[in-house]
């Protein structure tokens, strides 16, 4: 179970804040709350962040709907994964499928990103059951999907950092360009 920090401050008047830090949570609250309302945000902040977790963390069963629904919505049905599970060992990879088994496996390194950068991951994945390869058919595929573009350019921003920790960029060199 994790710890809770209460942070109460005169200059946050109305609005009530949480968020995870490591093995501890952070529930910011206006200092003029009573103890009764400070158990009372803390206990629905809290309810929130499981929330928006449970959301961002899909069992591997949420999974295979998923995708089911976004091969409906997006690939006309026609990609049919025999099963679609969280796997730590991509390496460098966002997601792979097998095309022989049908089988889709999505990194958790994906857990906790925003649901439509996994909806990319997994539809990518998806669309590989249709095409091998990065062809234009393959993403002719994608087009449907409104977030491509923009699901891509978080990967690749993940991805640098990871890679690179960003220790390459001074502060101010990312507005310089």
């Amino acid at each position: 179970m994790t710890s809770v920090e209460v942070r109460r401050s005169r200059r946050r008047t109305a609005t009530v804040s949480a968020y995870r830090d490591g093995e501890r949570t952070v529930v910011a609250i206006p200092a003029r709350f009573s103890r009764a309302q400070e158990r009372e945000w803390v206990a629905k902040m809290l309810a929130r962040l499981e929330d928006k977790e449970r959301r961002r963390r899909p069992s591997d069963a949420q999974l295979v709907e998923r995708a089911r629904e976004l091969s409906e919505r997006y690939l006309d049905g026609r990609a049919h994964p025999t099963s679609v599970s969280w796997s730590p060992h991509q390496g460098r990879r966002w997601g792979s499928c097998t095309l022989a088994d049908g089988s889709i496996r999505i990194s958790t390194r994906v857990q906790g990103m925003p649901e439509w950068v996994l909806d990319y991951v997994l539809l990518h994945e998806l669309a590989h059951l249709l095409h091998a390869g990065h062809g234009p058919a393959f993403w002719q595929l994608l087009e449907g999907y409104p977030r491509t573009e923009r699901a891509r350019g978080f990967l690749e921003g993940v991805s640098f950092v990871q890679d690179d920790g960003g220790a390459s960029l001074a502060p101010g060199d990312a507005a310089d360009g």
